[in-house]
């Protein structure tokens, strides 16, 4: 009787040990920490659906949110305190000087809009001559994204010769400024465009759309060099994760509009207009990476020849050589 008796208790503790919450694979595994860059903006919702749906605890870390403006992700990529983070081709000139920083995946495609009073009597790219438009930032990606549409169309905005360009420093500061005229146009964000447009404002730009960025991603995931050569692990496991994301995205927008606007994370309360714009940015999907729809390297390729010609890339008038130096190939083996 009392082997029988240890025999049922042993197999009760092994039971116990099998069951007990919180004690899964996934989570019995000591996780790393690591800090990454949480989005204040739509589009770069990934990030946080990957850690809300514990696809970062899945491949082993503890990640922990934070805030972070251009340069700071710029200066965390560079000296390793940030593994990954997304962002887009204004960081271009700064690889080709030297950043330790690597493009290594696409995170979707469209996002900013160039938008005007519903008055205006704008309504091409070629009324924008000889006119005012705001924007957020100097340099950043607004900017870039409305000198290149404008030069491309024929109008020299590189150096403010045939547009001005005024940086407001924040998106409702924008559309402020031209409710009250002072401005033309407004080149913005989402979902600051995106609500503007409900309210007096029509759109006659739009990176998801409008040549020459149609088809193409507009923001990418951008890993540390010095992470890429110390923990070449790291980052493949990170982007397993936003491909999780980015595929889950994809197939439940209104999944993921609710998970980003019921815990706050976006200011944002409109689920029906969420679901539109997450829905407008073609995350990549599993199969889309099968089919090899998503190359990454010939958007870096096509965006470095835009810059090179308007002198914003200068090392070399070769794009390949430029996206060479900017773009590295990380396999993740998930697809």
């Amino acid at each position: 009787m009392m082997k029988r008796f240890l025999a049922i208790a042993l197999v009760a503790i092994f039971a116990l040990m099998l069951f007990t919450p919180g004690e899964s694979s996934a989570a019995a595994k000591k996780l790393t920490k690591i800090n990454l860059v949480r989005t204040t903006s739509l589009c770069g919702i990934p990030t946080i659906v990957a850690f809300e749906q514990g696809y970062f605890a899945e491949e082993g870390y503890d990640v922990e949110l934070i805030t972070a403006d251009s340069e700071t992700r710029k200066l965390g990529l560079n000296n390793g305190t940030l593994p990954l983070a997304n962002w887009d081709y204004a960081y271009f000139p700064s690889i080709e000087n030297g950043l330790g920083i690597k493009v290594v995946d696409g995170l979707h495609r469209g996002c900013i809009t160039i938008i005007v009073p519903n008055d205006s009597p704008i309504k091409t790219v070629h009324d924008l001559k000889g006119k005012k438009i705001a924007i957020q930032e100097l340099g950043a990606t607004e900017h870039q994204v409305t000198v290149v549409w404008l030069e491309t169309n024929g109008i020299k905005a590189a150096a403010n010769e045939e547009v001005e360009l005024i940086p407001y420093g924040d998106g409702n500061l924008e559309v402020e400024a031209a409710r009250k005229g002072e401005v033309d146009a407004v080149a913005i964000w989402d979902p600051i465009g995106a609500q503007a447009l409900e309210k007096g404002f029509r759109k006659i730009f739009d990176l998801h759309d409008t040549p020459p960025f149609a088809g193409r991603y507009c923001c990418f995931l951008m890993a540390s060099e010095k992470v890429l050569k110390s923990d070449p692990k790291q980052i493949p496991a990170l982007l397993r994760a936003y491909h999780k994301a980015q595929d889950f995205i994809y197939k439940n927008p209104e999944k993921a509009a609710k998970i980003v606007i019921d815990k706050k994370y976006i200011n944002v309360d409109d689920v029906a207009l969420a679901v539109k714009l997450i829905k407008n940015y073609d995350y990549p999907t599993y199969d889309d990476r099968r089919k090899g729809t998503t190359n990454v390297y010939e958007d870096v390729v096509y965006f470095s020849q835009k810059l090179i010609d308007l002198g914003y890339l200068k090392s070399s008038k070769d794009a390949k050589v430029i996206a060479g130096k900017i773009y590295q190939e990380v396999k993740t083996n998930d697809y």
